[in-house]
């Protein structure tokens, strides 16, 4: 009979593992050794934690350069912890970072873009540092914060948080920028970084170009004068330069001084819930820094009606995607249906607290459907008026709503920050990958508003969500939407260069859909290619900006017809070689 160790050996030969890391497959080994120990328990945990180890030594030592060229995506940078994240290269891109700073003073066309008009005054107002529950959160952040105190800079470190609480912190302790670092939603073995100027939203691509230029140069150089290569690492804990705080506490304060603008009351949403015997709340964290904070959000005194899953530390994830999924909604679902309160709200939310999904136990909402509910809300219940903003690949049911309302639509590509020229008249803004904000609050997506959005529907209109969402549907009319990514060889220009092949689908193309003919009626090509058909189904095709996809969303008039739409852009993306 195989022992455990002879197993361990194995695995460890077959993922090449070096002691010099060079070509060891660390994540590999540890995926394998995940499913062991979900299948036959916690005996192999300790073969994990020896791995992590070796992630670890690699983080710390790693002096090459980046697997992969640094590239800021539409949320910042992310690659493989010890291949592309490690102590040096985030320092250098720190360093990066801090040169927008310093050619601040001669250059003065940045200064829009940063929210701060010279060196000095960014140092004075200084950084806010956090990360997420990833594996060597805390080590990347010293080299981080390391970077920031040479540079001069004021460090307010909030440790492990949420991306939506760290940009209401850098609003309310009134920072020159922010530093996360996270890779969202992406498997166990990223890592990532992102980057917010001081208006509290991703950072333009303005600033996001020079910041991808200058690391490629820092790195190339292989030098810094604000990287040390012989002074020890210290960890946050070990200095007594910088200022730690609680960043939620900073998240509350925001949403409480800006209620006349949202209407979401925090402490009267939190005691109706309190008092409201009838509603239970399921949230599943997925192990993320959302873990953290949901029982201070609800004052640590909800009882047992809410009821808080995967709450403990594993930086594996169970071996799941961590993302809001159908998929992983099922224990959030299962639990609901055994509760026997008759309000009920379920919410699933990422590692680092910037989307979330719903589900009544019954119905399940993505953002599409959410969205588009929490502008009826505000709109109508709560009788704000104002515009509604959505990205290109979201759900129309939006743009039915604002027409019936007699409002604005803004509709530009994929990326939160693409929000920022309504940000302040958008009474929500929302994207297809489950993040929303609203007036009032943060340009950064944010689970947690997303949560006080749910509960103060369901408590006002003592409705369940899918309730509601079906009162919405028969006055406006119903909308079925899905999503999907396939990963392909191509990237960059190659893949789009790929892509332009479907120019071929232009106005007036007749496409089969099913068994039925349709003709494009409209083209938006902002981001992608979306093609609208005559009956207000559409497909969209795009490249994903953060990892090697291609991603294509749908949405049918009738529940059966999504399958259909599906299979089409399926089959667009074989014509044109990319399956």
């Amino acid at each position: 009979m195989t022992t455990i160790a002879e197993t361990v050996r194995a695995l460890y030969k077959s993922c090449k593992i070096k002691s010099d890391h060079s070509g060891s497959d660390y994540f590999t080994l540890i995926r394998k050794l995940v499913v062991k120990r979900e299948k036959e328990g916690e005996a192999w945990q300790r073969y994990i934690d020896q791995v992590y180890l070796l992630v670890m030594d690699e983080i710390i030592t790693n002096m090459e350069r980046p697997r992969e060229l640094v590239t800021f995506g539409t949320s910042g940078w992310r690659g493989v912890l010890g291949k592309d994240l490690f102590v040096r290269s985030v320092s250098f891109v720190t360093a990066a970072i801090v040169e927008l700073y310093q050619v601040l003073d001669e250059e003065q066309k940045l200064a829009p873009f940063l929210g701060v008009s010279s060196l000095q005054e960014a140092r004075k107002k200084g950084c806010v540092v956090g990360f997420d529950n990833r594996f060597g959160g805390e080590v990347l952040a010293a080299a981080v914060i390391d970077v920031l105190i040479r540079a001069g800079f004021t460090v307010h470190y909030a440790g492990e948080s949420t991306t939506g609480v760290l940009s209401a912190a850098l609003l309310e302790l009134g920072a020159a920028f922010s530093i996360n670092l996270t890779p969202s939603h992406n498997p166990l073995e990223y890592g990532g970084f992102k980057y917010n100027a001081a208006d509290a939203g991703p950072a333009a691509s303005e600033l996001t170009d020079r910041i991808t230029a200058n690391a490629r140069r820092i790195i190339v150089a292989d030098t810094s004068p604000l990287v040390s290569l012989t002074a020890p690492l210290l960890f946050p804990s070990q200095r007594t330069d910088i200022y730690p705080f609680d960043a939620l506490v900073s998240w509350k304060a925001l949403v409480r001084r800006n209620v006349s603008m949202h209407g979401l009351d925090l402490d009267k949403i939190m005691h109706g819930f309190k008092e409201n015997h009838d509603l239970c709340v399921v949230i599943d964290s997925v192990h993320g820094a959302s873990r953290l904070h949901v029982a201070p959000l609800f004052e640590r005194n909800a009882g047992e009606r809410l009821i808080h899953l995967r709450a403990d530390v594993d930086v594996t994830f169970g071996g799941i995607a961590p993302e809001p999924s159908s998929v992983n909604m099922h224990q959030v679902v299962e639990t609901l249906q055994a509760r026997p309160e008759r309000l009920k709200i379920g919410a699933i939310i990422d590692p680092d607290g910037d989307r979330i999904r719903f589900t009544d136990g019954s119905v399940e909402i993505s953002m599409n459907q959410f969205g588009a509910m929490a502008y009826h809300f505000l709109h109508e219940i709560k009788g704000k008026r104002g515009m509604v903003a959505k990205t290109v690949a979201t759900s129309n049911m939006a743009n039915s709503l604002a027409l019936a309302l007699g409002e604005k639509v803004f509709e530009p590509k994929v990326g939160f920050k693409e929000f920022k020229p309504v940000i302040g008249q958008a009474l929500v803004c929302f994207e297809e990958s489950d993040g929303i904000s609203v007036i009032g609050h943060t340009p950064e997506k944010d689970a947690y508003i997303g949560l006080l959005l749910a509960m103060d529907m369901v408590l006002t209109l003592d409705l369940n969500l899918g309730d509601y969402l079906k009162r919405i549907e028969d006055e406006y009319g119903a909308y079925y939407p899905d999503r999907g990514g396939l990963t392909v060889s191509a990237k960059g220009e190659e893949l789009k260069a790929i892509l332009l092949r479907l120019q071929k689908y232009g106005l007036g193309a007749v496409v089969k859909v099913g068994d039925v003919e349709q003709r494009i009626a409209e083209v938006i090509d902002v981001d992608g290619r979306k093609m609208i058909f005559e009956d207000g189904s559409w497909l969209m095709i795009r490249p994903s900006g953060t990892e090697p996809k291609v991603r294509f969303y749908v949405e049918s008039r009738t529940a059966a017809g999504t399958g259909n739409l599906v299979q089409t852009a399926r089959a667009m993306l074989k014509e044109i070689g990319l399956l």
